[in-house]
């Protein structure tokens, strides 16, 4: 369902349970940017009435995930990190081509990528959760989530092309992103 072309390897939840204080920080930064991401869809494509409403809604969603994980950083003594560049989201941002229809199917593709990477990734970290513990509940809801963003923006992508034209870039995308998890280190960090 998630067309994610590799899996996240198994050394990635090891690294980031190590370390699950700066996961958490480092979530809240990646919930922040996509309310942020939602929000700019809004501010660029005015003029695309199909995308405001998704997009508002998304914002807010996101943004209310950035909370519920600051409360969850805030109870454990833990400050919002200074903003940073994510290496994996600017790597598949510096592929979407410029303006017209062209740039924002693939804005909108590769932000369903990333929602794609985050809903697995999420979802490895609720399954390794105990039962007993608080968060399980939390990751396994962001992970529902994440795998609606994901094929909302697969489905809005679909508005502006026709289905080959959108599966024909989602696969060069699909197939770059799985070469950049491939590349990039692993760290206690969702991307």
């Amino acid at each position: 369902m998630l067309d994610l072309r590799i899996p996240t390897s198994p050394e990635w939840l090891a690294v980031v349970l190590a370390d699950f204080d700066a996961f958490l920080i480092d979530h809240a930064a990646c919930e922040r940017k996509a309310s942020a991401t939602g929000m700019s869809f809004v501010v660029r494509y005015p003029d695309r009435p199909e995308l405001l409403e998704p997009m508002i809604e998304f914002a807010r969603e996101e943004l209310e995930h950035f909370h519920r994980v600051f409360r969850v950083m805030a109870a454990r003594g833990l400050r919002l990190g200074a903003d940073y560049k994510d290496e994996y989201v600017n790597s598949l941002r510096a592929r979407v081509r410029r303006g017209g229809t062209e740039g924002l199917v693939d804005a909108l593709l590769v932000a369903g990528v990333v929602e794609a990477r985050g809903c697995e990734r999420l979802k490895l970290v609720a399954d390794a959760l105990p039962e007993s513990d608080p968060l399980k509940e939390m990751y396994l809801d962001l992970t529902r989530a994440e795998a609606r963003h994901h094929a909302l923006f697969f489905r809005l992508a679909r508005t502006f092309a026709d289905e080959s034209e959108v599966q024909a870039r989602a696969d060069q995308l699909l197939d770059f992103e799985a070469g950049l998890v491939q590349q990039l280190p692993l760290r206690a960090a969702v991307h």
